[in-house]
C-alpha cells in the first residue's frame, strides 16, 4: 500500500486530527457571525438592533463555547503537569474574553461597535492558539484516559465483562458531538464497543461511520425512542 495511503487512513481515525477538524469548523462559525455583526455595526441606520444583536451573540455564542472549551479540551489535562502552563495561558485568555464581553453595553451602540472590534481581535488570536493546542491536549487526554483503561483495575473490569463505556451526547454541545464519537471509535480495540445515547435516531452519524469505516464497525440498536435513542457502536475484531 502506498505511503499516501497509509496516511490518509491514519488521519481519519486520528481523534487529534478529529477533533482538531471540528474545533476549526467551530472557530470559523464563530470568526464569521462576529465579523457579520461587527462590519454592519459600522453602517448607520440600524445600529441599536446591531448593538444588541452583538451583545446577545458575544454573550451566549461566544460564551458558551468558551465554556464548552474548558469543559472539553482543559479541564480533563489541568492537572498534569505537562500540559498546566497551556492550560493556564488558553483560560487566561478566555477570561480576558469574558470581561471584554461584560464591557458590551447595549444602550450605548458606538461603545458596543468599539468593544466589538477589540472583541474580535482578541478572539482571533485566542482561537489561534486554542487551535494549535488541541492536538497535544486531545493525545494527552487520550494517554491519561488509556493509562487508566490499562491498569490493574481496568484489566479487572474487561475480564469481568463490565458494561461497555456510556457517551451521552445530549450532553456535549453541537458540533462536537460527532467528532467525539468518532475520536472515542479510534480508540476501540477490535471487539471493543460503546454506547451512545441520544435524543433522536443517530442517522448522520451512521452514515458518517459508513463513509470512514465501511465494514469494520457494529451498529447495534439497543433502545428506539422515542425519547431516548441507545446504539451499541464497536469496532469488528479481525478475521483471524
Amino acid at each position: 500500500m502506498p505511503a499516501a495511503e497509509i496516511f490518509i487512513q491514519a488521519t481519519e481515525t486520528d481523534p487529534a486530527v478529529i477533533a482538531r477538524t471540528a474545533v476549526r469548523q467551530a472557530h470559523e462559525r464563530l470568526r464569521s457571525r462576529l465579523a457579520e455583526l461587527t462590519a454592519a455595526g459600522s453602517n448607520a441606520g440600524a445600529e441599536q438592533p446591531l448593538a444588541a444583536d452583538l451583545a446577545d451573540f458575544c454573550r451566549h455564542d461566544l460564551r458558551q463555547h468558551l465554556a464548552d472549551a474548558d469543559r472539553d479540551l482543559y479541564a480533563p489535562v489541568s492537572k498534569a503537569p505537562e500540559a498546566r502552563l497551556l492550560v493556564n495561558a488558553l483560560r487566561v485568555g478566555s477570561a480576558a474574553l469574558d470581561r471584554q464581553i461584560n464591557d458590551l453595553a447595549v444602550g450605548s451602540a458606538s461603545d458596543s461597535a468599539r468593544i466589538g472590534l477589540m472583541i474580535a481581535g482578541a478572539l482571533d488570536l485566542y482561537l489561534r492558539i486554542e487551535e494549535s493546542a488541541v492536538p497535544a491536549l486531545v493525545q494527552l487526554a487520550g494517554t491519561k484516559q488509556q493509562s487508566a483503561v490499562g491498569g490493574p483495575q481496568g484489566t479487572r473490569e474487561r475480564e469481568a465483562g463490565d458494561a461497555p463505556t456510556v457517551i451521552d451526547v445530549r450532553q456535549i454541545a453541537r458540533g462536537g458531538r460527532h467528532p467525539r464519537v468518532l475520536a472515542r471509535y479510534a480508540r476501540l480495540a477490535p471487539g471493543e464497543a460503546f454506547i451512545l445515547v441520544n435524543s433522536h435516531d443517530p442517522k448522520p452519524l451512521r452514515r458518517e461511520f459508513e463513509a470512514i469505516h465501511p465494514g469494520s464497525f457494529s451498529w447495534d440498536y439497543l433502545e428506539a425512542g422515542p425519547e431516548e435513542w441507545r446504539v451499541r457502536i464497536g469496532r469488528i475484531a479481525a478475521d483471524v
